[in-house]
Formats: C-alpha cells, structure tokens, sequence
C-alpha cells in the first residue's frame, strides 16, 4: 500500500511564490505515491472562531483529505516575518485531523531574513497533534522565482528531498503503527 501524502497551498494569491512551490512538490510527488493537492484559494473558509466556523460546508472534505493523510506537505507565504495567518487558520479549522501526522514546509519569502518563520507553527504542531516535523523544510526568497517559475535549481533539488524525507518518515511510521 502506498503513503498517502496531501500538498497543501495555503496562499490565496493564485501566483504565489509559495504556490509555485507547491506545484513543483505536488508533480514531482504524485510520479512515486498516493497524492492529493488541497489548494486553499479554492474553498471560502471562514476564520476559525473557535464556533460557529466548524459548521462551514466546505470543513468536511477538506478535513477529510487531512485525516486520509499519513504526510503532508504545507506551502507557506511568509509575510512581517511570521507563516501566513490562513495555514494556522486552516490547522485550527482542521484541528485533531492533524494528530501524528509526517508534516514537511515549503516557505517562499521576499527576502532571507525570515527563515525561522515557521518554527511558531512547527512548535504547534508538535506540541498540540504530536506531529512529526521534517526539520529540513524548503525556504526560497523572491530571488529564486521568475516569470511564475523556480529558477534556482537548488531550491528545485530541496523540493524534491523533502518529497522523499516526507515519503520516507510517513511509511516508515505507517509501518509501525
């Protein structure tokens, strides 16, 4: 049986960078396994309000498709030095479909400074759902984008190493579970 991974793109910008990133994990990932592309801009979710929000008409597919995941892949924008507010929307939405899950990040930034961003987000995931990180996550700032494409190579390499860290955790703790 193969691992069920999920590549999320949680920027509602359609040309994001971190979208971009995104794209290349999701076609590289689907050649070897299971994998599902869960774009955020395409559901009108609301702002988790701790209530009435998980009622939303779109929250059980798109929890569903998290609690199917044995990985997950999350694209980030990185805005004022912090992970983008809709992918901890998303998680606080979500929520226990989360638990031990394999999560991987993509972060795309404008510029260099900001590449411990997303650690806030990690620490959530590991202390609220007992997620396991794959701590080398992929950070590109503005410079390796152009014209809607990666052009830095190297970038293009981390994707594809952290698509094959994410397969390799997420089997192996399929396998003893």
């Amino acid at each position: 049986m193969k691992t069920n991974i999920l590549v999320i793109s949680t920027s509602l910008n359609g040309e994001s960078k971190s979208r971009i990133m995104a794209d290349e994990s999701f076609k590289l990932m689907e050649k070897s396994t299971n994998c599902q592309w869960l774009d955020l801009k395409e559901y009108d979710l609301p702002f988790c309000d701790g209530d009435s929000a998980y009622g939303h008409q779109d929250l059980p597919r798109v929890k569903s498709m998290v609690e199917k995941a044995d990985g997950i892949i999350m694209a980030i924008p990185i805005y004022n030095y912090a992970s983008g507010a809709m992918a901890k929307n998303f998680i606080e939405l979500t929520g226990r479909a989360w638990t031990e899950k394999t999560v991987g990040f993509l972060c795309a930034a404008g510029g260099r400074s900001s590449y411990m961003s997303v650690m806030g987000l990690a620490n959530s995931l590991m202390l609220d759902f007992r997620c396991m990180i794959v701590p080398s996550f992929v950070y590109a700032d503005r410079d390796a984008f152009k014209n809607a494409k990666i052009v830095d190579e190297s970038v293009k390499e981390r994707i594809e190493e952290l698509n094959k860290q994410i397969i390799r955790v997420a089997t192996a703790l399929k396998k003893v579970a």
